[in-house]
């Protein structure tokens, strides 16, 4: 059947419209599918988790230079991801993970987080770190959200540098977990190229009795610095900063504080501290000139990313300018609770720049990377800010009124134990019984320059009056001691100990009721330590302490019998060493300070003081964890009290056999 060409035209017409339609259909169905609610993509079977997820995915690696053929030296640039899903019905404040690195991994950086130990990238994580939140710190639940993604889940992404594991096998974690308190976490469950787990809340866990607030409450630490924003403006605000030294045995002498800003803040201004360097060339270009294109910058104090603080001379205190601000201007010391409680605090006021896109009154984030260092004090790590219940304060009015902060953050310091040759003092050991002193170990506060000494050998032992010359004034006498002794010298000479202090331990008598030491400091450093503190523990004989002669000392029954020994009124100055003439024939003289101690022999187990008993087990200078020698000095020689009953035997079957021969 023929068609006429006006059904032919007709029919195309249709076609055409129709396939239009059903197009437009699709397209409309597209844009639906793109508004719709975006749903966080969980391994299957997972779907049920009520805690806190978390996953890890490795996703790529590539060889770095040098290329070796050494398949355990070879780097490789990796890349991982982390997301860590709300799936409960508890928020989650700021939240914290572990990663169980083990491929001498090197973290380059951590899109959406930071390292909680404050510590700059690169940094080496190989035996596991611990990552905080940042910006995002807390994980809100769907529940109150509305399933909105951005807000119950953060996505961490990875980038380092791991050794030792060729392809095709994947550098993975031993484990991750969450670190946050409250919650545990099985095993994880691994696949070739991921891991997850789910964590959940602990029901054995007992919180803190506290007032519930919004925010996390106050933690726990040995250094806690507060974050207090007091004024808050579109554009600046001012916040306290307030440092409390928390432990019984902690100390900062001349405290240096730095942070990180993370989105571009400047100082202003502060009072009850100051700035190491005056340097507003940071604020001239970029987006803090492009936005303060008016202002005066000669009034600025700081626009360093990572600028370094201090504590103002007491003198400053009553500056109408730079002090008046409660707790300030204590040059920098922070004593412990123990030793005086009104100098544990310090504060100062600072007054922070914003830049676009957070000029709100209320979009305020605290600097992170918070270090702070003394002059030969403990080694403090800091974590991230937590977000916490704002402080409360006095009303200045002077009326039966509390004033709280807009906001507050707090920061938690901990005390780490020095590790090997990272040490600022050290420890020497003599004995009445034994006629060399035992010197600080080699290289015990590190070796810079090993060139003409042995950093591996053991410390030579020494005549005791060599303890009191430098260590490049001992060596004509170790030497010749060591032939007096018929000890082997090493060659070349072990290297020195390098500390700024030292401590001798001499135990001089042991009898039936007690027993002797005697304490001398050793100051090598040029600086003078005001207000000194030192604090022996022992492992059996402390508990028999019974009086300090030339110190004032306490015995601290609660932290494992500790000594803790402080210099008396007039005597607690312990000057710096005093620049010799001559190196050779005029050495340096060390500023020093000694008492004797005398103990009491208690209970039924006394302590064995030729075996041992009567050497501290830890010392501490300042707060600082001094490096004890590695060996103790032994009895030489049988006592004399059993040597004349030998001698009496001895003469005994002496005159037994002239008799018998007679």
């Amino acid at each position: 059947m023929k068609l006429s060409w006006k059904v032919v035209a007709f029919l195309l017409f249709l076609f055409h419209s129709t396939n239009h339609f059903s197009l437009a259909q699709q397209e409309g169905n597209d844009e639906a599918d793109d508004g719709a609610e975006k749903q966080p993509t969980i391994p299957k079977g997972q779907e049920h988790c009520k805690g806190i997820f978390i996953w890890y995915n490795f996703i790529s690696r590539t060889k770095e230079f040098p290329r070796l053929k050494n398949t355990t030296a070879q780097s490789w640039a990796f890349k991982s991801r982390v997301t860590i899903l709300n799936m409960g019905t508890s928020e989650l404040q700021a939240w914290k993970i572990f990663i169980g690195f083990q491929y001498k991994e090197i973290l380059v950086s951590a899109e959406g987080a930071v390292l909680t130990s404050g510590v700059d990238f690169p940094a080496p994580v190989g035996n596991g770190t611990y990552l905080s939140g940042y910006p995002q710190t807390d994980l809100e639940t769907s529940i109150d959200t509305a399933n909105e993604l951005d807000k119950i889940q953060v996505k961490v992404e990875l980038r380092g540098t791991q050794f030792g594991l060729k392809p095709p096998g994947n550098p993975m974690p031993k484990t991750i977990k969450l670190a946050n308190d409250g919650y545990k976490c099985p095993s994880p469950t691994r696949r070739k190229a991921s891991m997850y787990v789910c964590c959940v809340k602990d029901p054995k866990f007992k919180a803190n009795k506290t007032t519930k607030t919004k925010f996390l409450p106050r933690q726990k630490g040995d250094l806690l610095i507060s974050y207090d924003v007091s004024q808050a403006y579109k554009n600046n605000y001012l916040a306290q900063v307030t440092i409390e030294n928390r432990h019984p045995l902690g100390r900062l002498d001349h405290w240096n504080l730095t942070w990180e800003w993370m989105r571009g803040e400047f100082i202003s201004s502060l009072k009850g501290a100051y700035v190491r360097k005056v340097d507003i060339s940071g604020c001239l270009n970029g987006k803090v000139g492009e936005y303060y294109g008016d202002m005066d910058f000669s009034k600025v104090l700081n626009c360093e990313k990572k600028p370094i603080l201090f504590d103002l001379p007491p003198e400053k205190a009553n500056d109408a300018q730079m002090g008046k601000i409660p707790f300030c201007c204590r040059n920098g010391t922070l004593l412990p609770e123990t030793m005086d409680s009104t100098k544990s605090k310090s504060a100062f006021v600072i007054e922070v720049f914003k830049i676009p896109p957070d000029l709100n009154r209320t979009t305020i984030y605290p600097p992170h990377k918070w270090k702070i260092v003394g002059d030969l004090n403990p080694n403090y790590r800091c974590g991230a800010p937590i977000r916490v219940e704002p402080a409360q304060s006095p009303d200045p009015t002077g009326v039966e009124a509390v004033k709280y902060a807009i906001a507050s953050w707090q920061i938690v310091c901990n005390i780490s134990r020095p590790t090997k040759g990272n040490s600022r003092c050290c420890v020497t050991f003599s004995a009445y019984y034994n006629k060399s002193a035992i010197p600080c170990d080699t290289c015990a506060c590190g070796c810079e320059d090993t060139a003409k000494c042995n950093p591996n050998k053991p410390a030579m032992l020494l005549p005791p009056e060599a303890l009191l010359v430098p260590f490049e004034n001992r060596s004509v006498k170790a030497k010749a001691w060591a032939q007096i002794q018929h000890f082997k010298v090493p060659k070349p000479l072990p290297c020195g100990d390098n500390c700024g202090v030292s401590i001798n331990w001499h135990v001089s008598s042991d009898y039936k009721q007690g027993w002797a030491a005697r304490l001398t400091l050793f100051n090598w450093k040029s600086i003078n330590f005001e207000n000194w503190f030192t604090a022996v523990q022992f492992k059996k004989a402390g508990s028999g302490y019974e009086r300090m002669f030339s110190f004032n000392a306490t015995l601290l029954k609660e932290l494992n019998n500790t000594i803790f020994i402080q210099g008396i009124e007039g005597m607690n100055y312990l000057i710096g060493k005093k620049n010799g003439s001559d190196p050779e024939n005029d050495p340096d003289v060390p500023g020093k300070q000694q008492s004797v101690v005398t103990f009491k022999k208690r209970g039924k187990t006394w302590p064995d003081i030729a075996k041992g008993d009567g050497f501290p087990t830890k010392v501490l200078f300042n707060g600082e964890e001094c490096a004890l020698p590695s060996r103790i000095p032994v009895s030489t020689g049988i006592r004399f009290s059993v040597s004349l009953s030998l001698l009496f035997l001895c003469k005994f079957v002496s005159y037994l056999l002239i008799q018998r021969l007679n």
